[in-house]
């Protein structure tokens, strides 16, 4: 079954939900060898995503994510606006055009938004950014597609991955951000922005329809 503009409100509305319960637990998880303000900055942007709800152009799935990723940049502060408005945007791009859209369309638009995340964060994997979750997860989630999972299978492995891999980045030194900054005190703490990719994708796993 396609994909359409009620799935992207849907998954849009529980990303937000998240990011807004979870403004004290990803500013904790960047506080330790970050500044702390990871939480904050992603809970500012996001509070205008769910303020202005009703205001954002539906002309299809695409148009409707890119407003709202030009919405929520301009909110936050820091490196994460850029970062986080560049990968909506690029996946809201993969989706323009269409009222409906395909998993391999979704796998398409989390890849352009990986390619805008490097480009914007001078990030690869291994820097111990969002990076290192959100790749593997998409990874798993394309091999899901592949072989007929349900989405909502799909959608539950895709999470499992993230939150393995983002537990994964504990090993890791940071090359980037803030945290590279303390070189290899770095080690032995995960990634808040890897950390933060695992809870959203468990949110969007444990709500989303089964049948």
């Amino acid at each position: 079954m396609p994909g359409t503009l009620a799935d992207v409100e849907r998954v849009i509305s529980t990303l937000t939900q998240t990011i807004l319960d979870n403004e004290k637990y990803f500013g904790d998880l960047d506080a330790v060898v970050g500044d702390g303000d990871f939480g904050y900055s992603l809970a500012r942007g996001f509070e205008i995503v769910h303020e202005k709800w009703d205001d954002f152009d539906r002309t299809d799935p695409g148009v409707f994510i890119t407003k709202v990723a030009m919405a929520f940049s301009a909110r936050i502060g820091g490196t994460s606006g850029p970062i986080w408005g560049t990968a909506f945007l690029r996946f809201g791009g993969k989706l323009k055009g269409s009222d409906e859209f395909s998993a391999d369309d979704v796998v398409a638009g989390l890849r352009a938004a990986v390619e805008g995340i490097k480009q914007r964060g001078s990030a690869e994997l291994g820097d111990k950014t969002l990076l290192d979750a959100l790749v593997p997860a998409i990874d798993t989630l394309e091999a899901e597609v592949a072989k007929g999972s349900s989405a909502a299978e799909a959608v539950r492995a895709f999470a499992t991955t993230a939150r393995e891999a983002a537990e994964a980045t504990k090993d890791l030194e940071a090359r980037r951000g803030r945290a590279s900054y303390t070189g290899e005190r770095s080690i032995g703490s995960v990634d808040a922005g890897a950390m933060a990719v695992a809870v959203l994708a468990e949110s969007l796993a444990d709500s989303w329809p089964t049948d």
